[in-house]
């Protein structure tokens, strides 16, 4: 669990040494790794909270997580990373995948 907020905070510590909000492209700290690294740790939790219950029925969650957030938030930035910053943003995309 330590291992998700960290993940989670390294995201946050990116964005604050950018001096920036979370609207503009950094790709420098753990984003050299992901595109989205807030969500691997949401992910990563859900995955743990599962693992926790022992229900192999719990598992959909983060199935569901994927699903929802690849469709309804991650296409969307990336939709308006696209117009934001192009051949810079696509030059990123390439480079780092958008989970892990």
């Amino acid at each position: 669990m330590l291992q998700q907020l960290s993940a989670w905070s390294c995201g946050v510590v990116s964005f604050r040494r950018a001096r920036t909000t979370v609207s503009p492209l950094v790709t420098s700290g753990i984003y050299r790794l992901s595109r989205n690294p807030m969500y691997v740790g949401m992910l990563l939790l859900l995955c743990a909270w599962a693992v926790f219950l022992s229900a192999p029925l719990t598992l959909l969650g983060p199935l569901a997580f994927v699903l929802y957030i690849n469709r309804y938030q991650i296409a969307p930035e990336e939709r308006a990373m696209h117009k934001l910053f192009g051949a810079q943003f696509a030059a990123y995309q390439s480079r780092v995948r958008r989970w892990l």
